[in-house]
């Protein structure tokens, strides 16, 4: 397994190859507000549209097809030419479908060339701002040194939190807690 690693940060993989590939390219030119902005357009559409998901998984459709739609939606959203540039290779190369798993990378390089920490906060429900900077403040003092969310929501957690913080994760659920109490209550019976 061939990686990159910057301060802490490892990147491994073929997603992690044109994470780094388009990070570099992005530092180098003084672009990576610009592209991380792009990737999270990009990482929105993904979650919200099926289509979309479809699209760059699918087999079925050709490299040549993926690319013209890709580039369709690129100009739509008015993406940087990095960014264009970047699909348009993703999609000439057969790659499409590792587009979230390149755009979390890229996103765990940026945080650490801004010093910061991600953490995966997975709640029953969207949590609102004021409750996203209290868990960013709360795992801020935990980690000493700001931590950046990438927010998820599964409704199956019932209520609580699920923390991924680098190597650590703190489960708070509901539904952990009664997955524990029903354990408990068959060690008893």
């Amino acid at each position: 397994m061939t990686g990159r690693t910057t301060g802490r940060t490892i990147v491994s993989g073929v997603e992690g190859r044109y994470a780094t590939a388009l990070f570099d390219l992005a530092k180098e030119q003084g672009r990576l507000d610009r592209i991380e902005a792009d990737l999270a357009t990009l990482k929105a559409l993904l979650a919200e549209s099926a289509d979309f998901r479809a699209l760059i998984a699918n087999p079925l459709f050709s490299r040549e097809a993926q690319g013209k739609a890709v580039a369709a939606l690129l100009a739509a959203i008015e993406s940087d030419g990095l960014t264009k540039n970047f699909l348009g290779v993703l999609a000439g190369n057969g790659r499409l479908a590792i587009l979230p798993r390149v755009v979390d990378a890229f996103s765990r390089l940026l945080a650490d060339e801004r010093g910061e920490v991600m953490a995966q906060v997975t709640s029953a429900r969207a949590l609102t701002k004021a409750q996203m900077k209290a868990v960013s403040d709360m795992l801020a003092s935990y980690a000493g040194r700001e931590v950046k969310i990438e927010p998820q929501v599964d409704e199956s957690l019932l209520g609580g939190l699920v923390v991924r913080l680098g190597s650590r994760m703190i489960d708070t659920s509901l539904k952990s807690k009664l997955n524990h109490l029903q354990l408990a209550m068959k060690e008893v019976g």
